[in-house]
């Protein structure tokens, strides 16, 4: 395993979910004194983990078929348009 490539998503994904509405719903969650912190806590861990399983599998698919120079780009500009779309709406 390379680690500097481990700790490199490590950082990207941490910093990306700090405050997004992945950990604003999860806090709501953790907030009912009547559901248990370990099953908020294994439910939300489960949730992200499905999700990044997710994202290597098409990245892994689509990497077959399109460039990763390609891949970049169309993430730089979905990225773009996201930021754009979320600063007008």
């Amino acid at each position: 395993m390379d680690l500097k490539v481990f700790f490199t998503i490590f950082l990207t994904v941490f910093v990306a979910e700090l405050g997004d509405k992945t950990q604003l719903s999860t806090m709501l969650f953790a907030a009912d004194k009547s559901v248990s912190k370990y099953t908020v806590f294994f439910a939300a861990s489960a949730a992200l983990i499905l999700a990044s399983a997710i994202g290597v599998l098409a990245g892994s698919l689509l990497s077959n078929y399109i460039s990763e120079s390609t891949l970049r780009y169309i993430a730089g500009i979905g990225f773009i348009v996201i930021g754009i779309y979320t600063l007008l709406f």
